[in-house]
């Protein structure tokens, strides 16, 4: 999942069911979420660049502050994102080259 992941261009977004299904786990967007939430930093996997369906960073307490940092992550690749952690999905949305994961 992390290697697939880091080829999520910067400037781009997927989303955590995005990211399920090209790894063939249709469904399983919160294990997504789940793995990329306990990342250790620094790292080379861009989590940042993963959001939820609806276009939004997942705001929550647990997060423990990731969240805002995503915010800034994302606002430093030029992606827009509101004070809420809205984003504009279809514009920026990843799509990956067809079989492009086959050497993963």
């Amino acid at each position: 999942m992390y290697a697939l992941v880091r080829q999520i261009p910067a400037g781009r977004l997927a989303t955590y069911g995005q990211v399920a299904e090209l790894l063939g786990c249709w469904g399983r967007a919160r294990q997504v979420g789940w793995a990329l939430r306990r990342l250790r930093g620094p790292t080379d996997v861009p989590w940042q660049r993963v959001v939820n369906a609806a276009g939004r960073i997942s705001f929550s307490p647990s997060r423990e502050g990731s969240d805002w940092i995503q915010r800034q992550l994302l606002l430093e690749e030029g992606i827009e994102v509101s004070e809420d952690g809205r984003l504009p999905l279809r514009r920026y949305l990843w799509t990956p080259v067809p079989d492009a994961f086959l050497e993963l």
